[in-house]
């Protein structure tokens, strides 16, 4: 039996490199539907998509701002998602959202489709909105003004790792221990969680809508944005202080916003402008139309945090490294909140030969460089209330996860390619040490990595600080250990 959808009529999906349109992606093909991605630049999406194992979707050239490429990508499909804007544009960025959309339409209409799904923001009335509310509900009259049907949703902020609105409230927390805040953080919202949003698109699909509708959705709670930073900073045991000031202008807080987060300078005064809008819902008849039950602002970021996690450990980070030391940044490299540090070494060795010493490591056998500094170490972790290095390892030569060895504890094992262990001695964040071993016949590969999350501007303070000291240390416990590894010590006994 063939996967539900597998025979339909393909669905078009534009924006599927963006934050949405790629989790949307992957929730259509998974079930069975057939996805059309149209993309400027079809390799780099084909790319992407391979990464993640989503090579199943076809990949077309096109540009909704260049309507002659829109025909052969909409041809033989019956529905579309439109998910792009040009907010991130130098330019005049409403107009070419209303040019995009206008080209859309028409050519929509003359492809024959059956309906249009798109994405807006909540808000009031439009003369009363920030210019990027009021483009995002501008494009979806313009769409629904064509001979298509269209499916509106407009959302509140939505939370999840990746997404800018979400980035940006764990940029200002994590770096600010006191924040000068605004009259905005007390507008309301009603945050939706990126999981929910993915259900409520993708069941557009399907639902029965008559004619062209726009539906309100967002999560289960109102809140404002200071109990967004709030909840956020207590998930992640931070303690922030907000002291609110009447005279922060959203130009002066998008100022703000850009000194402490730049990679969000170029949309920050847009997207702040538009925090002084109210984004509540006020029709529910999306939730009985499209039977999604959206969760709550709390378990939205609780989600958003493990899904982080989960993703880390799926990604194959090690390839986006750089190819060369000498182009390592100062403190590593960063991915997401976590900060990575790892350098490797080719050895004539056999896999197993190379495990050897890295089975080994911690109790008596101790760390193989700069012993006396993690002896240091312990002794300090025991100072303010930690394990230390006094408990030592089970067994010498064999670990399973949720042994300790020493203040580490063994997060997982591969036998003889992988150990990562988590750190318990007291940190302003999360740590952790892995050990991975690759080849094959008389050649391998040993790679040590130290991963590092730091947990608000303390954490920052101490990885990048202690920084100097770690690459001493890193770099001559691997060294230390492929010597090891190349001359094993004799048999006991």
């Amino acid at each position: 039996m063939s996967a539900p959808g597998a025979d339909a009529d393909p669905i078009l999906l534009t924006g599927a490199s963006g934050y949405v349109g790629g989790r949307l992606l992957e929730s259509l093909l998974k079930a069975g539907r057939r996805v059309r991605c149209l993309t400027r630049n079809p390799e780099r999406l084909r790319q992407r998509l391979a990464a993640r194992g989503l090579e199943a979707a076809q990949v077309v050239q096109g540009d909704v701002l260049e309507p002659d490429t829109l025909a052969p990508a909409l041809a033989g499909c019956r529905l579309a998602y439109y998910l792009v804007h040009s907010m991130e544009a130098a330019g005049d960025f409403e107009e070419l959202d209303r040019t995009a959309a206008r080209n859309f339409a028409a050519a929509s209409a003359r492809a024959g489709l059956s309906r249009i799904v798109y994405l807006g923001g909540l808000g009031g009335q439009r003369e009363e909105l920030s210019s990027h509310l009021a483009s995002r509900q501008e494009v979806g009259a313009l769409l629904a003004a064509g001979a298509v049907l269209v499916t509106e949703f407009r959302a509140s902020i939505v939370l999840g790792s990746g997404s800018l609105s979400f980035e940006m409230v764990r940029a200002l927390v994590e770096r600010l221990p006191v924040m000068i805040t605004p009259r905005w953080v007390s507008t309301l919202s009603q945050p939706i969680a990126v999981e929910d949003l993915i259900a409520f698109l993708a069941a557009a699909v399907d639902a029965p809508v008559e004619g062209s509708a726009v539906f309100e959705i967002g999560g289960a709670t109102r809140v404002s944005y200071r109990e967004i930073m709030r909840e956020y900073a207590r998930q992640r045991g931070l303690r922030r202080w907000m002291i609110p000031v009447p005279v922060l202008t959203p130009r002066l807080s998008s100022l703000w916003l850009g000194l402490v987060t730049p990679l969000y300078a170029r949309v920050g005064r847009r997207l702040v402008d538009s925090l002084r809008n109210e984004t509540i819902v006020t029709d529910e008849r999306a939730t009985d139309v499209f039977g999604v039950h959206p969760r709550g602002m709390a378990e939205a970021i609780a989600r958003a945090l493990v899904a982080e996690d989960e993703e880390f450990a799926a990604t194959r980070w090690i390839d986006a490294l750089p190819s060369h030391p000498a182009d390592d940044p100062y403190g590593g490299v960063r991915f997401g909140t976590r900060l990575v540090d790892t350098r490797e070494v080719e050895l004539p060795l056999s896999p197993a030969r190379a495990w050897e010493p890295v089975a080994r490591i911690g109790g008596r056998t101790g760390w193989y460089a700069c012993d006396w500094l993690w002896r240091a170490r312990g002794f300090l972790d025991l100072l303010v209330g930690g394990v230390g290095l006094r408990r030592g390892r089970r067994d010498p030569r064999r670990a399973v996860p949720g042994d300790v060895i020493d203040f580490w504890r063994v997060e997982r094992v591969t036998l003889g390619r992988l150990l990562r262990l988590r750190a318990e001695m007291k940190l302003p964040g999360r740590a952790w040490l892995q050990f991975e071993v690759e080849g094959q016949g008389d050649r391998s590969t040993l790679r040590q990595t130290a991963l590092f999350d730091p947990r608000g501007l303390a954490g920052l303070l101490y990885w990048y600080g202690i920084w100097p000291l770690h690459r001493v240390v890193f770099r001559r416990m691997l060294a230390a250990i492929a010597r090891a590894a190349t001359h094993p010590p004799p048999p006991a006994g």
